[in-house]
């Protein structure tokens, strides 16, 4: 199997640190500075000026992490669904702004939509609807930006429930992110399949990756090695997309992320 390149999610003043490894060979940058109300309002031109100083000569593939927190893209409330919509519309600004060309939103998928599939008349084609409502608007705008946004799960114990919801929208500024972390621990509480099987699943519709290890209890963001994931089998389903997607170490100590590059690194598994 061939190496694959990998980068890192980090904030802006964070870059620096590990500049050299980051743009020599012009690795994946996923940039986490535009997630708050605060950062996409009163903070935008800063952070965004920030961003662009950090990442002056940098000649890899960059991405942002949009907004998420009480920003449910499948929030019943009619009234409140306008402005999430308008949260992720000025994100993508952002994005624009500082040269990034995806932008990561979260799944609204977990066990309960799973086990309550058949419980309700129309459960999931509602549910569906709303997403639509919120995220119409949105998919509209990043395809006129050249932007993808990319789903990445969270709580999603069924891998092809995302992979339905992006066809949905038959547009190709929509694609599937995966979090390793994430997949491991939602196999582990509520019997989600293994890793790779998600990366499977997605297929050449996976856009991006986070790349983290945990224990299974909780979600640690550890380096790679440091906890239960099966990295080999992980990387050979990712040397089978055909879509090449962004993938960045997202690490709760930045500080580790040489640690977890050499680690799949010395496995033969990145470079």
């Amino acid at each position: 199997m061939t190496p694959l390149k990998i980068g890192a999610a980090l904030k802006a003043n964070e870059i620096a640190d590990h500049r050299d490894w980051l743009f020599e060979d012009a690795r994946d940058i996923e940039i986490q500075d535009f997630m708050t109300l605060a950062a996409l309002t009163s903070e935008l031109d800063d952070r965004v000026a920030a961003a662009q100083v950090a990442l002056d000569g940098h000649n890899g593939r960059r991405g942002i992490h949009g907004p998420f927190e009480g920003l449910d893209i499948d929030n019943k409330d009619p009234e409140l669904r306008p402005l999430i919509t308008a949260r992720f519309l000025k994100a993508l600004e952002a994005a624009d702004r500082i040269g990034a060309r995806q932008m990561v939103l979260h799944s609204p998928y977990n066990a309960w939509s799973r086990n309550n599939l058949w419980n309700w008349p129309d459960y999931m084609e509602q549910k569906q609807a709303r997403v639509h409502d919120i995220l119409g608007p949105v998919v509209t705008a990043a395809q006129d930006k050249g932007i993808t946004l990319v789903i990445e799960n969270i709580q999603d114990v069924d891998p092809a429930t995302r992979r339905i919801l992006v066809d949905s929208f038959n547009s190709d500024a929509i694609a599937l992110s995966i979090d390793t972390g994430h997949a491991h621990l939602a196999r582990r509480m509520s019997g989600a399949p293994p890793v790779d099987y998600f990366v499977h699943d997605a297929g050449d519709q996976l856009g991006h990756v986070h790349v983290q290890d945990l224990d299974g209890h909780a979600d640690r963001h550890w380096a790679p090695g440091e906890g239960e994931i099966e990295w080999h089998a992980v990387f050979r389903a990712l040397a089978a997309c055909k879509s090449a997607p962004h993938i960045v170490l997202e690490l709760r100590n930045k500080a580790d992320i040489p640690k977890g590059f050499a680690y799949l690194r010395d496995l033969g598994l990145a470079c």
